[in-house]
């Protein structure tokens, strides 16, 4: 019996990962997606409709088919599922912006990673986002509303939200979450609560989609100030894995104390399993806390469910909220 040869592809794939993020990026970029949907499928056609040589048109779609971004039938191409869904303009769920902003907003910073895990200061709890402008607020939230509505409205179709009536998002960014169940729920009302800078931004989300009597952004530190009262319902999405565990356990207990009796709480973010062996997300999510100069690290489910269990949460679940990238961990305030 022959041995297993071992050899560096494995290895070389990893060091040429970034290639992989640049075709997608690239191919958003100049409407590829778009125009395969519109009709262009073969590399003439897409030559054409896209204004590139037909080699450079034939080399995107090799690499793309390679990346299982679009498929191959004899000559012509088409969108794989999720791609005709989220990468074609026009499209209800379009995330084009998201993923071409967030796939390379930081590529600079990541491609340094190990002057960064040298460095010796320490940490800053709000890290890079301590000098957060209004400016800053605007294109993170122009790349990132369109993908956070998406995830508002899959928490309000997951939670019944029918018998409460206010709800406190911890961080809540352009307010998708409370806009969404303020949707779905029309006696729901809402307090997204976020640095001062992006409660300015979150309020002209809110006045856009109709929301101003019902949401509104109050600007603070949830990690030193005192929450707003009256909720019977806290949130607190994608945020997590910015902070230390010493935080989050302080987050949720002054949510456990804001809540009214009764109340809960969903802290819905990146999480590892309780091995810490993965998912990839959540783990390269905590990494990337070293780059932005936080206490952030990647939080398991049984940390985050001992957090809110810690708090005197009753009734503590994690849930599967998108498979593979986001948990939701529920618990409820004891009645009075």
């Amino acid at each position: 019996m022959s041995e297993e040869r071992i050899d560096t592809v494995r290895l070389q794939n990893l060091a040429y990962g970034y290639r992989q993020s640049a075709t997608l990026v690239a191919a958003i970029e100049i409407d590829l997606f778009t125009k395969i949907a519109e009709g262009s499928r073969t590399v003439g056609q897409l030559a054409s409709s896209l204004d590139i040589a037909p080699v450079n048109a034939e080399r995107l779609l090799v690499a793309c088919a390679a990346l299982g971004l679009v498929v191959k039938n004899g000559d012509e191409y088409s969108n794989a599922p999720d791609v005709e869904r989220f990468l074609v303009k026009g499209a209800k769920n379009y995330a084009g912006p998201w993923l071409t902003t967030m796939g390379r907003s930081d590529y600079a910073e990541w491609n340094k990673l190990a002057t960064f895990l040298r460095r010796k200061e320490p940490p800053r709890i709000l890290g890079t986002y301590e000098n957060f402008t209004v400016e800053d607020a605007r294109k993170l939230h122009r790349a990132t509303f369109s993908i956070g509505m998406g995830a508002g409205r899959r928490f309000a179709r997951q939670v019944d939200l029918s018998k409460r009536s206010m709800i406190l998002d911890l961080g809540g960014g352009s307010g998708c979450y409370c806009i969404a169940a303020a949707e779905k729920n029309p006696q729901i009302k809402a307090v997204v609560f976020d640095l001062p800078s992006v409660a300015v931004v979150a309020n002209e989300y809110i006045a856009q989609c109709g929301f101003s009597d019902r949401i509104k952004a109050v600007g603070g530190d949830f990690t030193k100030d005192q929450f707003p009262e009256g909720a019977d319902v806290v949130t607190m999405a994608s945020n997590l894995p910015q902070y230390s565990p010493d935080i989050i356990k302080g987050v949720v207990r002054k949510a456990f104390e804001a809540l009214r009796p009764g109340g809960e709480m969903h802290l819905i973010g990146e999480m590892l399993n309780d091995a810490k062996t993965g998912p990839l997300g959540p783990a390269l999510w905590g990494l990337n806390e070293a780059i932005y100069l936080s206490t952030g690290v990647a939080h398991s489910e049984a940390e985050v469910s001992g957090y809110l269990k810690d708090a005197g949460f009753v009734r503590v679940s994690a849930n599967e909220f998108v498979p593979g990238s986001l948990t939701r961990v529920t618990g409820f305030k004891p009645e009075a």
